[in-house]
Order: structure tokens, then sequence, then C-alpha cells
């Protein structure tokens, strides 16, 4: 059984390899194979059998086949995040993955719906349909993703804080170098203004402060004044000279 479910595995992971679909397709197959390995390794009982069957199949040469094969399929799994994209119990897609992949089959059918019968790559100027009718579903597509990624470096639905899974990384991957290197669109930035704001501000500070230096370093002429002090010891002077 368990050669049986490694084998439908990999299948289902080499059929799902490019686009990658390896989350949402190959999950229930992960989930046997845990399923039967776990039987294989427990021991039922006390039964020292059973305890020698286990070690038998699994420890018993250099070799370790099924121990090595369950490695390698834990190790893919964990390295492509597959939990994120599952529910807890990994009996199926999280509702926010449901969400994603919808939105992002929408776009791909938006994208194939305004070619207008053109071929890819041969006249890559003339896609302004596909630019203007597909803005709206590929924002949305954009947005969510984004908070995905917010809500995963939190712990998500899925617990898990990591990575998003594979098959949304590499979905969103295929959408964006679609709009923004093939159809060559671009999304209107929404904080167009206050960056505009800030770069004035920024460019006019030098303005500023050198008028005000300029301004605070002209002084004022002096104008010399006669202190009253010495006009009143000339005069003492003379009162005292007159009467000696």
């Amino acid at each position: 059984a368990f050669a049986e479910g490694s084998a439908a595995l990999s299948g289902c992971l080499a059929r799902r390899a490019r686009p990658v679909r390896l989350c949402q397709g190959c999950h229930r197959h992960y989930r046997r194979l845990l399923a039967l390995y776990r039987d294989i390794a427990r021991a039922a009982g006390n039964s020292s059998e059973s305890h020698n069957c286990a070690k038998s199949i699994l420890t018993s040469d250099r070799l370790q086949i099924v121990v090595t094969l369950s490695e390698f399929f834990n190790e893919t799994w964990e390295t492509a995040n597959c939990a994120n994209c599952l529910k807890n119990n990994s009996e199926g897609l999280s509702n926010s993955t449901v969400e994603f992949l919808d939105l992002f089959n929408k776009s791909l059918t938006c994208f194939e719906h305004n070619l207008q019968g053109e071929t890819i790559y041969l006249t890559p100027n003339n896609y302004t349909e596909v630019c203007k009718n597909c803005n709206e579903t590929y924002r949305m597509l954009n947005d969510l993703y984004n908070n995905l990624q917010r809500m995963n470096s939190q712990g998500g639905e899925s617990g898990h804080s990591a990575h998003l899974c594979i098959d949304v990384e590499d979905a969103m991957n295929i959408t964006r170098k679609l709009w923004s290197r093939t159809f060559n669109c671009s999304v209107p930035c929404s904080d167009t203004v206050p960056v505009i704001a800030v770069s004035s501000f920024i460019l006019f500070l030098p303005i500023v402060f050198y008028l005000s230096s300029f301004l605070h370093s002209k002084q004022k002429k002096r104008i010399l004044i006669l202190p009253k002090r010495i006009q009143s010891n000339a005069s003492l002077v003379n009162i005292q000279e007159k009467y000696s």
C-alpha cells in the first residue's frame, strides 16, 4: 500500500509541476501516504512482533527506502508550504486560497477574451483592450495577494507563519509577468498625489533654507552715538579747573 501510495503521489507531483498545482491537486495523496507510513511505524499495543515488523521494514538495512521516500515527500511538501493553502486538518483548500484561485482564473479568462485573436509575443504593443478591460480584475487579484501575504506573516487560516504556498505564489508570478511584460500594462498608483506633494515639499526645502539664511544674515547699519557719560565727565573737569 505504501509503494502504491508513493507511486500515486510521485505521479501527481510530476503532472502538476508546471504550472505549479501541487498543493491543490495532491493533498489527498499526501495525506493518505502519511497515514500509511504511520501504520507501518506504529507498534500496535505492546506486541514485540509488531515492533520487530516495523523495525524490519524501516531500519533493517542501510538504504532504508521507506524512510527515505517518506522524508523526501515530507520535505517537498514543507518546501512548497502547502500547509498555508490548506485548512488545519489538510482536508481541503482554505477559503482564502479558493477565493484567490477563483479570481486568478477570472483574470486569465479576461486576458484570453480580450486578446481578440492575436498571438502573444507577435504583436507585443497591441494589448490596449486587455489593459483596459482587465484592469479591475487584475487589481483585485493583486490586492488579495498582498492581503494574503500580510495575513500569512501573522499566521493565517492554516496557522503556519511562512511563505504563501507555491501554488498561490506561482499563479501570481504568472499573472504579473503577463500583465507587465507580455501585455505591457500598468496599474495607476493610488498614492500618486501624496507622493507628488511630499516630493515637491522636499525639493522646495533648499530654497526656503537659503532664503531664510539670507534674511537673517542681513545686518542693519550701526549708528555711532557718543556716550553721555563721557560728556558729563568733561563738564565736571571744566568746572573744577574754573574754580581752581
